[in-house]
């Protein structure tokens, strides 16, 4: 939701920063957001969900050239600048944040969809866990976020199911 005579423009963060430009962004009055989703990340023999940024670096603010000092935003705590066509701001095309916003759930999380890049047979490599850098078949989705390998141990197929982040192309 914007103001009118407001369009969102897009805020080059620093490195792992997101959070702290948009709090910085919000604390002077401008109108940002940062669009997360949720991310498996693993550490320690430990996986987690963290919220993590749709768009790593980046983030939207809403403005209106003609009467807020956009400038400001280039020495922001986080921000490394501001994505400009010259010497103005470039605009973000009219929906895209607005279509971003429509797809979080009611935490305000993006969801977004375990594509199935595989086709059944296909070679793939387990990348976490237990298996990683073993190489199987890839079975079938098992649901949004799980995917079914099969794999050669002690001479015989077994069936291992994963999440879908845990395999990639071999």
């Amino acid at each position: 939701m914007t103001a009118p005579g407001q369009r969102w423009y897009v805020v080059r963060t620093q490195s792992q920063s997101e959070g702290k430009a948009l709090f910085n962004l919000v604390r002077q009055g401008f109108a940002a957001y940062l669009p997360r989703y949720r991310k498996r990340r693993r550490h320690a023999r430990r996986t987690e969900i963290v919220a993590a940024p749709l768009f790593p670096r980046y983030l939207f603010v809403a403005l209106d050239l003609a009467v807020q000092r956009w400038r400001a935003i280039h020495s922001t705590v986080g921000v490394v600048h501001l994505i400009c066509a010259g010497e103005q701001p470039a605009p973000v095309p009219d929906g895209i944040v607005e279509d971003i916003r429509a797809r979080e759930d009611a935490g305000g999380m993006i969801e977004l969809p375990v594509p199935s890049a595989f086709k059944k047979g296909a070679v793939v490599r387990i990348v976490d866990g237990a298996f990683a850098g073993q190489s199987g078949l890839f079975e079938t989705l098992t649901d949004e976020r799980r995917v079914a390998v099969l794999l050669d141990l002690l001479g015989r197929q077994v069936r291992l199911v994963l999440p879908g982040e845990s395999i990639a192309a071999a």
